[in-house]
């Protein structure tokens, strides 16, 4: 037990780490996630008083616009759920809605070394795997924020765990499988995703009969019948209440799907759009060679992501020798049925949405199944070489190698997270400069804001609001009077086309006043042309003196 303790107390350490350097969720999905349970928190249920993106409210502007809107007809509910304990305990701090994230997403290590261990590798690489788990490259910063990170990982390779260890008719089949289901559902309440995870351990008790009738008889089914039906169960018992509020709520399963703002956009621009058509139609409408390569330029994008993010690239050719030795391995086939689902379909249905970011909320969870067969490819690696140098031990130069993959991306794992973190608390610095200069304009705690991250807003200034479209200028106006917005947030880094003149101070229309607070790299005040963005009164009413020339 002291080993997988061990792995456990380095990755909860190097998780309190990242949280007391930066506390604050850092980016929209978190500040998201971070928003709704402080409403649940405080008793608002499920609701928002921001409209971070228009799939959730169907992809358009509404025919009749209010806020707070019922929360969470994209994102699922458990990394907001997780939080409550912690708040009810220590109160809205920030370091205490992360760190559910923190104890939960540090049983990726121990999960890791547990891996190794039944699929009988090396000690060296058990342990090693169990390491790099608790610091996963370049992935390591967003371990420890409020978002599905830290939820996701353990539940998808626990129940691909859970399975093989069925598959291969282990003393305790009947339990192993069944808890599959219980995992399945968690990682379903963490991510839409979750589901693929289903289909794959559903498609593994398909396999498994299908073996045994092949064998005519000479094999009987490893996983029980009753042991499938209490997977479904437990897996129904996670996810039924959470659907059957959607249905009341939303009239959908998916609402943010229904829009077809998720399935039939032709590029990101589109998906903070409210002009553009979301409609097959229209997707297909872009032709078959366009279309075509969104999908390759998908695939690309899933698998450099992969390949930076979690295999810090050096380990990645390790990982791919380490699954053609392990191909035929039950330890790793429902790993491997993951991974190729998981790819196939950000290539093929979330192609555009991959380059965002959603891809490696999903692929985070193939890293400690990854991170064995990249150790054992390293040791496969070093015995080919050493058998072709006489002085060379084949164990002593595999634990070398072994040894440098690791302590590299260790050291990315710190460099990374480091220039992540500066690069966050720039952009929170320019929050607070916002939520400073509205308390120095005057503005009321009711006042609504429009800027590119709605839920980012909400959290450092207290003001809801709405997301600025990608759309020209006649529509963020008409979505600015639709939601009584009274001030506009722009930031040349992340913004959109139509607003590039207001931010250059070239033109304006007459519904924005001047800028107040201007800033530029997030320290220093902008002047003139060099401004990167600002605060801007936005005025409909003509007694409104904020928008005085």
């Amino acid at each position: 037990m002291r080993t997988p303790l061990l792995l456990y107390a380095l990755a909860l350490g190097v998780r309190l780490l990242l949280i007391a350097h930066f506390p604050d969720p850092a980016y929209p999905d978190s500040f998201y996630y971070a928003d709704v349970a402080r409403a649940l928190h405080e008793g608002r249920g499920f609701s928002v008083d921001f409209v971070w993106i228009f799939a959730e409210v169907g992809g358009k502007l509404p025919a009749n616009p209010f806020l707070p809107i019922a929360s969470n007809a994209h994102w699922m509910p458990l990394a907001s759920i997780v939080q409550l304990p912690f708040l009810a305990v220590f109160g809205e701090q920030a370091w205490a809605a992360a760190l559910p994230f923190a104890l939960l997403g540090a049983l990726a290590a121990p999960l890791a070394w547990r891996i190794g261990v039944d699929a009988g590798t090396r000690r060296f690489v058990a342990v090693g795997a169990g390491v790099l788990a608790a610091v996963p490259a370049l992935a390591t910063p967003f371990v420890a924020q409020p978002d599905n990170f830290g939820l996701y990982e353990p539940a998808v390779a626990g129940a691909l765990w859970l399975t093989a260890r069925a598959l291969k008719g282990e003393r305790h089949a009947r339990r192993d499988y069944a808890l599959a289901g219980l995992l399945v559902g968690l990682a379903t309440l963490a991510r839409n995703d979750g589901v693929l995870v289903g289909g794959v351990v559903g498609l593994a008790f398909a396999w498994d009969r299908w073996r045994a009738w092949r064998s005519a008889g000479e094999r009987a089914p490893r996983i029980p019948f009753g042991a499938a039906v209490a997977c479904v169960a437990l897996f129904a018992l996670c996810v039924v209440p959470w659907f059957a509020r959607q249905l009341a709520v939303f009239g959908s399963l998916s609402p943010s799907t229904a829009s077809g703002k998720v399935l039939f956009i032709r590029d990101i621009g589109e998906w903070n759009s409210i002009t553009t058509p979301a409609t097959l139609d229209h997707l297909l409408g872009m032709g078959i060679g366009p279309l075509l390569a969104t999908r390759l330029e998908g695939f690309v994008a899933a698998v450099t992501i992969f390949s930076v993010l979690v295999g810090a690239v050096v380990l990645v050719p390790f990982m791919l020798v380490g699954g053609w030795r392990r191909r035929r391995s039950v330890d790793f086939g429902p790993f491997f049925g993951y991974a190729i689902v998981l790819f196939a379909f950000s290539a093929i249905v979330s192609a555009i949405h991959v380059p965002g970011g959603t891809f490696i909320h999903s692929a985070i969870a193939l890293a400690p199944h990854a991170y064995v067969l990249a150790l054992e490819g390293i040791f496969v690696a070093a015995g080919w070489v050493a058998a072709r140098r006489r002085r060379w031990s084949a164990e002593g130069a595999g634990r070398v190698f072994g040894a440098a993959a690791i302590a590299f991306a260790l050291v990315v794992g710190v460099g990374g997270s480091l220039s992540v973190h500066a690069t966050w608390s720039d952009a929170a610095f320019r929050f607070r400069q916002v939520a400073a200069a509205l308390e120095a304009a005057g503005a009321a705690p009711d006042d609504r804001v429009m800027s590119i991250d709605a839920s980012g807003t909400k959290y450092w200034t207290g003001h809801g609001g709405v997301v600025l479209v990608d759309d020209p200028l006649p529509a963020i106006e008409q979505v600015a009077r639709a939601y009584d917005i009274r001030w506009l947030v722009l930031d040349r880094a992340d913004t959109v086309a139509a607003v590039a003149p207001v931010i250059d101070g070239t033109a304006r229309p007459s519904w924005i006043g001047p800028v107040g607070l201007e800033f530029n790299d997030g320290i220093s005040p902008a002047v003139g042309d060099d401004r990167a963005g600002g605060l801007y009164p936005v005025c409909f009413d003509r007694g409104d003196t904020r928008c005085a020339p």
